[in-house]
């Protein structure tokens, strides 16, 4: 394995990430950490009938003998795991409720009419189905996904509360967030979880430095 290059956080005539990926090339990067520790604790909603967006990493990750089905969402041909092509902000190309659990990760902040995605989420998900989403709240520009879809939107914790709440205006809505100065330090300067002298430092909350928000949303029962 190569040998890693050592940071100096406060070299103030360094102007250039130790990494331009996130810190992938090195490790674990941090807001990943986080997304795994989201899912980790709501591990209990991982189940019925399943959707991802791009591929099922995640249910692949927390798969139980709870999780019934899995589709993949894509919005257009030419993704082989896709079993579904459609577009959540176009509720007539989506499914409607049938999705029990919807882990939609670091997907809002790379569509620009997010509100009618969030729309497209709530359509898809059963009564009584959760969404299980996260965004980048502190993050570099993800030029990949700048560069084909384009890369909108950064959120705060007043911003989700409101998009979501305008949608599932009658569900449970939880929103959380993971971050604290460390974090976001070494997020932009691309390093990974590795780097640090111990993962814990990553747990600490600071809602000031909000690197990651994790929104749970269960969409209300009919009621008889």
């Amino acid at each position: 394995m190569r040998k890693k290059k050592p940071v100096i956080f406060w070299d103030q005539k360094n102007n250039e990430p130790v990494c331009t990926q996130f810190g992938y090339s090195r490790g674990t990067p941090i807001d990943r950490y986080y997304i795994d520790k989201f899912l980790d604790e709501n591990i209990h909603l991982i189940k019925g009938s399943g959707l991802e967006v791009g591929d099922n990493y995640y249910f692949n990750k927390y798969y139980t003998k709870k999780v019934q089905s899995v589709d993949v969402l894509h919005p257009v041909n030419g993704n082989e795991m896709a079993t579904i092509i459609g577009d959540l902000t176009k509720k007539e190309t989506l499914p409607a409720s049938c999705i029990d659990c919807f882990i939609c990760t670091q997907v809002f902040n790379f569509i620009y009419d997010v509100q009618k995605a969030v729309e497209g989420a709530y359509h898809v998900l059963k009564p009584g189905g959760t969404l299980l989403a996260t965004v980048n709240g502190i993050a570099q520009i993800s030029r990949f996904d700048m560069d084909r879809w384009g890369d909108y939107w950064r959120f705060t914790t007043a911003s989700m509360q409101k998009l979501i709440s305008d949608v599932f205006a009658d569900g449970e809505i939880d929103i959380v967030t993971y971050g604290n100065v460390l974090a976001a330090t070494s997020l932009l300067y691309g390093l990974c979880v590795e780097d640090l002298p111990d993962r814990s430092l990553l747990d600490h909350r600071d809602d000031n430095y909000q690197v990651i928000i994790a929104i749970k949303a269960k969409k209300v029962k009919i009621k008889c």
